[in-house]
């Protein structure tokens, strides 16, 4: 059967589609949102065991944006608590502060570790400044900014562990994402000078009090006042077109086909799987492209466990390879209210390939190795956990591999090319994107829907300084 959905038509309910329904709920503009599962948040739901709550993963709030404190706040009101950031990673048999902290540094590394440190620093500005040695790989990345002894130590034994690759297989544009503006030199500036200008290093964050999925609970009330809906374990499997826009959608709600037409659609859903969707279908190699592409995937082992504390950190990472898990996050440490009275929990992240012996393990396994290692750290014993739970993702991470841009340059051409279409978020984008760029990315897009105009959404997250100010709408156009 046909059915009108309403104006617009919102593709997954996670932080960018939300963010997305929220400002069309603001202006007024009908819309509904199709959602796979059958809750809203995304890999930012917060999830609830007994009298426990995790997040999917550590989710602070932080952002150059005003827009987007005062969006948040509008939801929650006296329900978000500034948190002071405590991070560590484990390595060498010690704790350190993450990022590095150079006075510890001192105190824990022997010394001629440290001359190490200092001589390839410099020997590496030198292959990369002075004789001009290409940057054409994260590893290359890492190395101008910290040099080889530092890299190994800090950077690139954990990124291998994320990403399942050598840092000499991933692109530069990693670095760039997530350690732009860290080096040794800013390192040891900050120590001198009290700084922090790096968002890596941002000391404070504010925080949902009932978790990061509470902003998703909220946006959810608001949306269905106004009489818009969300339609749960529902999903687009076919995608109409006549070349420059999107004419219809077929959804498939608990194994019933519906043909819906909306006006425009936002989608979050993950790009690879979107574009496979068309009819008449994407180019060959608009598919080629997208099936080149690769996604980390994730394990999630929750602890509920009768201590008052693990640790005083907010997350821990772990980036040698003899341990299996990759980060530890203590949500107690975000807000009180996320474990009962003397208790606390511990949400153990591992990362995977999708069907790897790690994805495919039984929950009895995960506890197994992780229970063995944290004994050794002295962190927790069997006889702590009180309970135990699982959960998989596949969408996760999109991969910066070498070459990945020319593929998505190639997708993202096909897509920009309906003029009713707008695609946001980190899956729906393949972009490594926090929690406020995605809501960011959302805002946009509807504001595109709104003022019938397409925003430059690549620039959320870039190194312009526009979010500073602040003003969506000031914002570059697509040209």
């Amino acid at each position: 059967m046909t059915q009108n959905l309403g104006d617009v038509l919102i593709l997954g309910a996670g932080p960018a589609g939300m963010a997305a329904a929220m400002e069309l709920t603001k202006n007024g503009v009908k819309f509904e949102i199709i959602e796979k599962t059958n809750s809203v948040g995304g890999l930012a739901k917060t999830l609830q065991f007994g009298d426990f709550k995790t997040d999917i993963g550590p989710h602070r709030f932080f952002s150059k944006n005003r827009y987007l404190y005062d969006f948040v706040e509008d939801l929650l009101g006296e329900q978000w608590i500034k948190v002071k950031r405590e991070t560590h990673f484990y390595i060498d048999r010690k704790f350190f502060e993450y990022p590095v902290d150079v006075r510890e540094l001192l105190n824990k590394i022997p010394h001629r570790k440290l001359l190490k440190i200092v001589l390839d620093y410099f020997q590496s500005k030198i292959n990369y400044n002075v004789l001009r040695k290409p940057v054409d790989t994260f590893e290359d990345y890492a190395l101008l900014n910290f040099g080889r002894t530092l890299a190994d130590f800090n950077v690139l034994n954990y990124t291998e562990k994320v990403w399942g690759l050598l840092p000499s297989k991933l692109s530069p544009n990693w670095g760039k994402k997530r350690i732009q503006g860290l080096s040794l030199f800013t390192l040891v500036k900050n120590v001198i000078l009290k700084t922090s200008d790096s968002k890596t290093l941002v000391d404070e964050f504010f925080y949902p009090e009932l978790g990061a999925g509470l902003i998703y609970e909220k946006i959810k009330e608001r949306i269905e006042s106004k009489g818009n809906s969300i339609f749960y374990n529902t999903r687009p499997i076919s995608i109409g077109h006549d070349g420059k826009r999107i004419t219809n959608i077929c959804i498939s709600v608990t194994d019933k086909e519906n043909i819906v037409n909306p006006d425009y659609i936002i989608s979050s859903i993950p790009i690879t799987e979107l574009v496979t969707l068309f009819n008449p279908q994407a180019p060959q190699t608009v598919l080629r492209a997208a099936s080149n592409l690769k996604w980390r995937s994730q394990v999630y082992l929750f602890l509920t466990i009768n201590k008052e504390y693990v640790t005083r950190d907010n997350w821990t990472y772990f980036p040698e390879k003899h341990i299996p898990f990759g980060r530890i996050y203590e949500p107690k440490n975000f807000s009180k209210k996320m474990s009962p009275p003397k208790k606390t929990s511990l949400l153990v992240e591992f990362f995977c390939w999708q069907d790897d012996d790690i994805f495919n393990a039984t929950k009895e396994k995960l506890l197994d190795i992780t229970l063995e290692h944290m004994e050794k750290l002295g962190l927790l014993t069997r006889g702590d956990v009180i309970d135990s739970f699982t959960w998989k993702l596949r969408y996760v991470y999109p991969v910066y591999d070498i070459g990945y841009e020319k593929n998505l340059d190639k997708i993202k051409e096909f897509l920009d090319g309906f003029e009713n279409l707008e695609y946001i978020g980190r899956p729906g984008r393949f972009v490594y994107t926090n929690q406020d760029h995605s809501l960011e990315m959302g805002i946009m897009a509807a504001r595109g829907v709104i003022e019938q105009k397409k925003y430059n959404i690549d620039e959320v997250g870039a190194k312009q300084e526009y979010f500073e100010k602040g003003n969506i709408p000031t914002l570059s156009l697509k040209t």
